[in-house]
């Protein structure tokens, strides 16, 4: 398969992992604790899209929530990095939507099983336009997200329970991080359901990166 650029920093895209639970006032509104050590899943490549696209809702799902997240673009590969050595791999930053069938989400969660089917629909994760990251220290960002001119929701990275830095150097522990590798970093609060016709705006800071698509 083709694997699609990621637009603004002339990379391909690899894998797509994502943290779940990453700000512990999503985790409280879901009914959970916070974790001891992140939450990791992974997207298909085929679950990313850009901005403008039309998300079609799956037939297999009746509830489906968007989750606003800052996502990291990887630069270089690399294994078991430090902490204080992960910026140095990071491409940019970006601004992304988790799709998330909650309700399969929930009978997988019920069953003990993987988050796979409920995240990984076609166009369950829509990215911006990459912000190229020149080094030195990770900056905060501001997280919005809107449904049809309507707040849903609004939070800043540093309310992260897992910094960008940490979830860097526990993914390199597992995994062999790849140039072209996406993280999703979690979601704030005020997740909610989404329907046919809704256009869904995400913006990251003062509208550095912005991705919007439609429901239908």
């Amino acid at each position: 398969m083709n694997y699609p650029e990621l637009k603004g920093l002339g990379l391909t895209a690899h894998s797509v992992f994502c943290v779940g639970r990453n700000y512990s006032e999503h985790a409280k509104e879901m009914g959970h604790n916070v974790s001891d050590e992140p939450i990791i899943f992974l997207k298909p490549i085929s679950a990313l899209c850009d901005s403008g696209s039309i998300i079609e809702l799956p037939a297999k799902s009746n509830e489906v929530h968007h989750e606003a997240e800052l996502v990291v673009a990887i630069g270089k590969s690399g294994k078991n990095i430090p902490e204080n050595n992960a910026s140095t791999y990071v491409a940019g930053f970006g601004i992304g939507i988790d799709f998330t069938a909650r309700d399969l989400q929930k009978v997988a969660k019920q069953n003990g099983n993987p988050w796979s089917v409920a995240k990984g629909f076609d166009q369950f994760a829509p990215v911006s336009t990459f912000i190229p990251f020149t080094g030195g220290e990770i900056p905060d960002f501001d997280i919005r997200l809107e449904v049809n001119g309507e707040p849903r929701q609004s939070s800043n990275t540093k309310y992260m329970i897992f910094s960008i830095p940490a979830l860097i150097s526990y993914l390199s522990e597992i995994f062999t991080l790849q140039k072209g590798d996406l993280i999703f970093t979690g979601t704030p609060s005020g997740v909610s359901a989404i329907q046919s016709g809704d256009k869904i705006k995400a913006t990251l800071d003062q509208d550095i990166a912005t991705v919007e698509v439609e429901i239908r």
